[in-house]
């Protein structure tokens, strides 16, 4: 299991597209915490995984960032969505699952 807080140098060149989703995200919503583990291998062997080479296909994102203030579930979502386009249309992220929270949400 990979866990990644905050950016890890030696990340970049073992896990690509974990580096590139932490790096896009901490970039734009400059998170007070991020945890991104990755759930690949639990889902290796799915018949939509058949075939694939790509290593990184499935991960669990706990984001906390005050850019979602005032925002829905849904519109937190379609920020991270579109934040990492293109991870998921040519990169071979296959699914994220997705908690975003503000700071006092979670201190509550």
């Amino acid at each position: 299991m990979f866990i990644a807080k905050r950016l890890f140098s030696s990340m970049s060149a073992e896990r690509p597209l974990a580096a590139a989703i932490t790096q896009k995200l901490t970039a734009a919503l400059t998170p007070s915490s991020l945890e991104l583990i990755d759930n690949s291998h639990l889902h290796a062997s799915h018949a939509a995984m058949r075939g694939s080479t790509d290593k990184e296909t499935h991960f669990d994102l706990k984001i906390v960032s005050n850019q979602f203030q005032g925002k829905t579930a849904v519109q937190r979502h379609q920020i991270i969505y579109k934040l990492l386009d293109v991870e998921l249309k040519e990169k071979g992220l296959h699914a994220l699952q997705i908690s975003a929270k503000t700071d006092a949400e979670v201190s509550k």
